[in-house]
């Protein structure tokens, strides 16, 4: 592992972030919801893969933060965040599922609430980070 490949890694997990939002400026609702599960995803695995040299096969978003919980110790921190944002995990979870299995469409509002949390997340991942 090196700096330039987990640099890579979160560099493309923003660039996906801003496909997210430019999904939603045209209108394809569907792929903006997609793509910021996409952006978290990856930059949970990046994170991780910083701190451990490997990037997990995991592709569920919870399951990334609480591997990130037990990397970075602050315990109930984390849990508190999952928890108070379990609803919207789920969604944003259930976005990643549904762009391969499920018929389902998305509208402006919640890609937009999609959006606006991966970027929480992303900053909440950011900050516990510095702060170890």
């Amino acid at each position: 592992m090196s700096y330039s490949e987990v640099a890579l890694l979160k560099d493309r997990a923003l660039r996906m972030l801003e496909s997210s939002r430019r999904s939603l400026r045209e209108g394809d609702y569907d792929i903006a919801a997609f793509m910021a599960e996409q952006a978290v995803q990856l930059y949970l695995k990046s994170v991780i893969f910083e701190l451990t040299g490997e990037v997990p096969r995991v592709h569920v978003v919870r399951q990334l933060m609480f591997v990130l919980k037990d990397l970075l110790g602050n315990q109930s921190f984390f849990d508190d965040f999952v928890r108070e944002n379990r609803s919207l995990f789920i969604r944003l979870e259930e976005a990643y599922i549904s762009s391969r299995y499920m018929p389902r469409r998305y509208d402006r509002e919640e890609a937009e609430e999609l959006i606006g949390f991966a970027e929480k997340v992303i900053e909440f991942v950011k900050s516990v980070k510095s702060k170890s």
